[in-house]
């Protein structure tokens, strides 16, 4: 069993990148908006509880498959220490099933990010996003807030790699990914 962690900042191609190598390896893609939107439709607003315990659920259940493995996409705030410690959450689910993880970070600038916030695949798979206005207030925000780009050196995992996708297709990127870590 696999489990890839794919991270980055808000728009960098995450869920496009996903959908890209579920299709070219036999790797499931469950993508943060997949719990999100089905919150954020039921509730009517983000409740944490609700999407931590989806999430949890799909880890748990994932980790008993015998599935190949588990694409995972989410924003990782380097500044908050409990986002490191949510890493760790997500990862014991599968170091139980004695998973290989693999840590990729998609990197690309605030201008690439506001073209893709606008991409026609990101408003079809994420309702929140559709109104445009409020998701590039919430993107140039979160800039400011946060600081969603390790440092270099920061992260030291054996199956780490860090991608500047600006310039790259979500396939191309995609493909890396695979033939770096050997990915079936």
């Amino acid at each position: 069993m696999k489990l890839l962690l794919l991270f980055g900042d808000t728009a960098v191609g995450k869920m496009t990148v996903g959908q890209e190598l579920a299709r070219i390896t036999d790797l499931r893609l469950f993508h943060n908006h997949a719990s999100i939107e089905t919150v954020l439709e039921v509730f009517g607003y983000y409740h944490v509880r609700a999407v931590d315990r989806i999430r949890e659920a799909v880890f748990e259940e994932f980790a008993r498959t015998d599935e190949y493995g588990l694409i995972f996409t989410f924003m990782w705030a380097f500044d908050e220490p409990s986002n490191e410690e949510y890493v760790e959450w997500i990862c014991s689910f599968f170091r139980k099933a004695h998973a290989e993880i693999y840590y990729v970070e998609l990197i690309a600038s605030q201008n690439e990010r506001l073209k893709r916030n606008r991409s026609a695949n990101r408003l079809e798979h994420k309702p929140s996003k559709r109104n445009v206005a409020r998701s590039e207030k919430m993107l140039l925000s979160d800039d400011l807030a946060h600081r969603f780009v390790s440092n270099e050196g920061e992260l030291t995992y054996e199956n780490y790699l860090r991608i500047d996708n600006e310039h790259l297709s979500a396939a191309e990127t995609a493909r890396a990914i695979k033939e770096r870590f050997m990915l079936s």
